[in-house]
């Protein structure tokens, strides 16, 4: 007897983890951090690799979702970014002349 997986399973949304983002369910890797090796021309094996203790089958699914729900995904990201260059700015020492 196989064993199926509902694919629907495979990503979830909890808050209090990684802030409610989505993410490969009992793995808390995010849809994110799949999207961001995907975007660096990885192949979906590869990010497997690369991430190490996540199915192909879940990388899949998160890239699925990513493509589902790619405008909130992108926005994420792009919020994800704004706040590194903030925090950045924020911790970066001054360049004023000490006199």
């Amino acid at each position: 007897m196989t064993t199926t997986v509902d694919i629907g399973t495979l990503i979830s949304q909890t808050p209090g983890l990684h802030n409610g983002v989505p993410h490969i369910s009992g793995k808390g890797v995010t849809v994110r951090r799949v999207v961001f090796w995907y975007k660096r021309g990885l192949a979906a094996e590869d990010i497997g690799d690369r991430i190490g203790h996540i199915t192909l089958a879940e990388v899949y699914a998160a890239l699925a979702y990513y493509h589902a729900n790619k405008s909130a995904i992108e926005a994420d990201i792009a919020h994800q970014a704004a706040e590194a260059h903030r925090l950045e700015q924020l911790h970066q020492p001054s360049t004023e002349a000490i006199v």
